[in-house]
């Protein structure tokens, strides 16, 4: 389908040069802004049917009305995850909306890392080596080998944990709401692997049915001592809960590639402003506590397998497209 045309929003430079690069292989014109889609920067591009969104920014339904309006049908979004955009407004304005799966490997590489970093308590020793405190910590840090780990969600990302956590001779158990997978662990209902596991590390979608999947409940439910990973998405943990229970030394610690409420945070230079979130204030004050600003998926690899899948999704659509 020569010269279809695509508006991407919220575009980096990085992935406008990928864009521009993989766009004449696919035969394919884009027009690129930098500007996330909202009601106000909307453009009106004839014939641009299909846009592409980032997940940085909220879709609102007045900007799936604004786009709508200038003819778009068709959203890819540059991510797995739905939730920073109004489905329900989509499906009613007539706007079909689908995501990108990119390979899992960034995200599982990352979940590995979080998990070693928390149980070796990896903030206190970077801190201290940088203020040129060079004293062994007064906890010593836990072996994988010796740990389970629980993993909520065997999807595409979930699969690609359990994967790795075979070659560190871990126990591994694994909770996908009674779907059958295919990745090799012991499969245990959420009450067995709350109570079983030593690290806890979340691999499900955020929607309705999964916002504050680990709640206050779950926590107590969890081991003494116990680590929680996410790097999924903020909503799924009770932040409140969370940081409860680690001030009072029920959980271990915590690695959060994921935040709720990071919007307006996460991927701004907050240098020179106040941070508001208080959430993320709490956190950041506990020795036993990481977080990164939603960073995961940030690799290479991830960007062209992105930019390249959002192109295929945009083409699939025209080509079966009625008319």
């Amino acid at each position: 389908m020569k010269g279809l045309g695509i508006t991407v929003y919220g575009c980096e430079r990085d992935e406008a040069e990928v864009f521009g690069e993989l766009s004449p292989r696919f035969g394919v014109v884009p027009t690129v802004t930098g500007a996330a889609v909202s009601e106000a920067s909307v453009i009106s591009v004839p014939g641009n049917r299909c846009v592409s969104v980032g997940h940085k920014s909220e879709v609102s339904g007045p900007a799936l009305r604004a786009l709508r309006d200038t003819g778009v049908e068709y959203i890819s979004t540059r991510s797995i995850g739905f939730d920073h955009i109004d489905l329900d407004a989509a499906e009613k304005l007539g706007i079909t909306v689908e995501n990108v799966v990119y390979p899992p490997d960034g995200v599982a590489d990352y979940t590995l890392m979080l998990m070693l970093m928390a149980i070796r308590n990896a903030k206190e020793v970077v801190s201290s080596a940088a203020r040129h405190d060079f004293r062994l910590g007064s906890v010593r840090g836990k072996e994988l080998r010796d740990l389970t780990v629980g993993v909520l969600g065997v999807g595409h990302i979930g699969a690609a944990v359990v994967e790795r956590l075979r070659g560190f001779g871990c126990r591994v158990l694994a909770y996908n709401n009674g779907r059958r997978a295919a990745a090799a662990a012991d499969y245990v209902s959420l009450d067995e692997l709350l109570l079983a596991s030593d690290i806890v590390t979340l691999h499900v979608p955020l929607n309705a049915d999964t916002h504050h999947f680990i709640g206050r409940k779950q926590i107590e439910a969890m081991k003494q001592g116990a680590f929680l990973v996410n790097t999924g998405r903020g909503g799924l943990v009770d932040t409140d809960a969370l940081i409860g229970a680690l001030e009072l030394g029920k959980l271990g610690g915590a690695a959060l590639d994921v935040l709720e409420g990071e919007e307006g945070h996460f991927y701004l230079d907050r240098t020179e402003r106040p941070v508001d979130n208080q959430f993320l204030l709490r956190l950041q004050g506990l020795p036993n506590v990481i977080v990164t600003p939603h960073t995961a998926y940030y690799t290479e690899r991830a960007l062209r397998d992105t930019v390249e899948k959002t192109i295929v999704n945009c083409l699939n659509f025209e080509g079966n497209r009625p008319g």
